[in-house]
């Protein structure tokens, strides 16, 4: 079994103990609303949105992370991904912060050449992760995503 099998194995049995927890949660809420009372009522309506918020939540991080994982493919079969490979490292293994400074404000030179390119952005994300901006990687990968898709359309 290869790496990326045991990845969406472990992801699926993850997602099937979680709608279980929610089935669960559902069922408790619907008992609580029909004990009646006002305290049991409110209560019930909170508990089950708490799996209703959960499957969105579950839904939108799948979603993203087959999105992610798309462009990474499409990015490796183009001999695009940033090579970190000479990059030296601290004891724990992360790209020093220096390097990782330094490889950000290159791509980041060619993004600001072609912006609206999707690779561009792409690379980008892996470059503020590298840096350690997780938040900016996230905003990056979105705009990467919906570039890719005005591409393919």
């Amino acid at each position: 079994m290869n790496k990326a099998t045991k990845v969406l194995l472990v992801i699926g049995v993850m997602v099937l103990i979680l709608g279980f927890y929610f089935y669960l949660l559902g069922t408790r809420g619907v008992s609580l609303i029909q004990t009646g009372g006002a305290v049991n009522i409110g209560l019930g309506i909170g508990v089950i949105l708490l799996p209703i918020i959960g499957v969105w939540i579950v839904g939108a991080t799948l979603k993203a992370g087959f999105e992610h994982q798309h462009l990474a493919q499409r990015i490796s079969e183009e001999h695009l991904e940033l090579d970190v490979s000479e990059l030296p490292r601290m004891p724990s293994g992360r790209i020093s912060r220096d390097a990782a400074d330094e490889m950000f404000q290159q791509v980041k030179a060619e993004w600001e050449k072609d912006p609206d390119n999707w690779r561009n952005s792409y690379r980008l994300a892996r470059a503020y992760d590298y840096a350690g901006d997780r938040g900016r990687a996230r905003e990056t990968m979105k705009r990467a995503v919906a570039l890719e898709r005005e591409d393919a359309a």
